[in-house]
This record gives C-alpha cells, structure tokens and sequence, in this order.
C-alpha cells in the first residue's frame, strides 16, 4: 500500500467514527455563534428605572437571593449601570443547578429568574459540549473526537493535492456539466469546500480542542513562552482577622470604588469568598460580547488590599502575549474576537463543515456499492 493510499484509508476510517459527532457539534455550533445577539431581542427585563439612591450591597443581593434558593451556592453578583437590574448568579457541580435571580437594584425585588440549564441554547450547548450524553461520557468523546478531527483536516489537505498540476484548477472550482454523475459532483462538494475552510476548520477545532484539555492549554502556553500558571489562581487573603467599616463588611464597597477607578467598564461581576482564607475577586468587562480583555482584580476580603494572582488571568494590562492567546481563545472559537463579522464567519464556517461528513460518508458509500462496468464483471466471470 503506497503512502497516499495508506493515508485516504486512515482519513477515510476516522471520518466515518467522528462524521456524527463533528455534524452534531458544528451544527450547535452555528447556533451558539449569534446566542447573544437572539437573546438580546428578548431582554427587556434586565432594564430597571434609575433612582436617586442607593442600591443594593453585594451582601444584600446575596442575602435576598438565597431566600429563593436557600439551599444552593452563590457563584457571584453582577453590577452594571444604574438603569440594569443586579444578577445574582448560583451554581452547583452536582447536583447540577446554574440559575440567575434579576434582582432591583433600589428595592431589592425579585423582577426574574432564569434558568441556565433549560431553555434553547442550554439544549444547544449540551449537544455541543456532551452530545446530549452524561457529562463524563459526552465531554470525552466529543474531546477525542475533535483531535481526531484535527488529523482528518491535515490528510485531507494532504489528499487534496493533485499528483498534477494541470488538475489543480479542477480542485478549485465546480466545473459540472449536465452530464456530471452525483458522485463526481458530491466528491467536488467534499474537496472543494474542505480545501477552501480547512483553515478556519483547524482553528475552530483547535480552540475547541483547547477548551477541552487543559494539557493542551498547557502545552501551547509553555510553547508560546508563558512565564506564569497556565491556570486561574485566587490568591489567599494577607489579613487574618476579619474586620467591618462602618457596619459593613468590607465587600460592600468594593463596586463603588470600581466603578469610579474604571467608569467605562460593562459589568463588575463580585465572587464571594467560599472560605476565611480566599480573597475576593471581581471580573470587571471592558467589552460588550467580549471575554479575553477582562480585568481579574483581587482584594482581601478583610481590608480590600489589592492582591496579585500567579495565574494568567489579571489584569489585562499587565497580560503577555503568551497570556492573551490563551484568553482570546474562547473569544476565537466563537469568532466573537472579530465581532459581528467574525460571528458570521464562525457561523458559516460551521455549517459547511457540518456538511462534510455528510458528503464523505456519501463518497464512502459511491464507492464501497459502485457498480461494476460490464466489462469487469466480464472478467470476473471469465
């Protein structure tokens, strides 16, 4: 078997093992590309009438959350301006519970909860992360099945190119005839259209391959000269007494300061410390629909001294270009990083890689039944 041969066997088996899973994910795909942009039609509750007063404390938000869910965990509060209601976010691993309570921010009622594991799109990132399958099933295969991937895009470029030059043009464009078979037109659907998004294939599988092992975060970081914790790191607090101003504790202070130190931010996200020993930490946005330009600030939840983390995400100003790959990598994957065009980019990109596996089992299955000529069939018998 020469090595063309032996590679088209190998792209050819693992296409078939992965073709469901890479349609199943690239299809999701799609749909999670614009989910910002869909359920921005239909959030009108998030906006509140501004007051001339104070509003609510992270430590009341949480307070009056956890009398809805007394018996769930607060991952955090977001503050944003003052005409947008405060969320209260809860989540719990297992059993799995992930639920928003909007909150007024002057009076504290209960305008909306949301429930982030029901719905269209939680329905849709379950598919695209697990397929629909258990947590430690699904991530599994859909992670191998991404690497895997990977290898079928780089031998499918290798089988891409033509042993002559002269057929090159071929390769490049749809040259079909009234006379032009299926097959030939469905082996054209396959090589034309997987040679001309092979390159956004690899980075969307990439960045995906990325999001599900961190070894391979690891290895990237290190190989781009990352210097710190390919990881995120709450530092511990530096004060050991716990300690009030005015009353209060010190947290319920800390989002006024950031709001004047960074007026121009979109959200301040609070997560509350889950033990004596862990500081507080904020995630402050910079962009609307962007993740990778955050700013992860931590305070001693006893006296707000500011504390640096050894890991990659802090401050974005003090990131290395090692540190923002990593961080841009989400932002990547879903092509928010070019906004509304990179969106629709990552859209199209993925609908027509769901189409390949489509065509490939088709290619598969022209060539497994091809009718024999009767010529051959002649010589078989003879």
């Amino acid at each position: 078997m020469t090595s063309r041969k032996l590679i088209l066997e190998i792209h050819k088996i693992m296409g078939l093992i992965t073709g469901l899973v890479v349609f199943i994910v690239a299809i999701t795909g799609c749909f999670w590309a614009f989910k910002e942009e869909i359920e921005g039609l239909y959030d009108d509750y998030k906006k509140v009438k501004p007051m001339d007063q104070a509003m609510l404390t992270p430590t009341d938000a949480r307070r009056l959350a956890l009398e809805v869910f007394p018996n769930n965990s607060v991952h955090g509060t977001v503050f944003k301006k003052a005409d947008d209601a405060i969320e209260v976010i809860f989540y719990d691993r297992t059993p799995e519970f992930y639920q928003s309570i909007f909150l007024n921010p002057y009076s504290g009622q209960v305008i909306r909860v949301d429930d982030h594991l029901t719905g269209f799109f939680p329905f849709i990132l379950k598919g695209h992360m697990r397929l629909w399958l258990p947590r430690e099933v699904g991530e599994q295969v859909v992670g191998a099945s991404i690497l895997m991937f990977i290898l079928i895009i780089i031998s499918g470029i290798w089988l891409w190119v033509p042993k002559q030059r002269k057929t090159l043009k071929q390769r490049l464009s749809f040259n079909w005839k009234s006379t032009t078979n299926w097959r030939r037109k469905n082996f054209d659907l396959h090589t034309v259209i997987g040679i001309y998004v092979c390159v956004f294939a690899l980075i969307l599988a990439f960045t995906g391959a990325m999001i599900s092992y961190n070894w391979l975060k690891y290895v990237v970081y290190k190989g781009t000269g990352g210097e710190k914790e390919a990881k995120f790191i709450i530092p511990e607090n530096i004060s050991k007494e716990e300690n009030q101003i005015a009353g209060k504790a010190p947290m319920d202070f800390l989002i006024a300061r950031l709001q004047k130190e960074s007026p121009d931010a979109k959200a301040y996200e609070l997560h509350y410390p889950t033990s004596k020993e862990e500081s507080i930490y904020v995630e402050i946005s910079n962009s609307e629909g962007l993740y990778y330009d955050a700013d992860f600030r931590f305070f001693d939840q006893n006296t707000l001294e500011e504390l640096e983390t050894t890991g990659i995400y802090g401050k974005y100003a003090n990131a290395k270009i090692p540190d923002k790959i990593l961080r841009m990598n989400y932002d990547i994957h879903i092509g928010a990083i070019g906004g509304i065009a990179g969106k629709i980019i990552a859209f199209l990109c993925s609908l027509t890689i769901a189409s390949l596996p489509i065509t490939g089992v088709f290619l598969w299955f022209g060539r497994k039944f091809k009718k024999k000529s009767p010529r051959l069939i002649l010589e078989e018998v003879s």
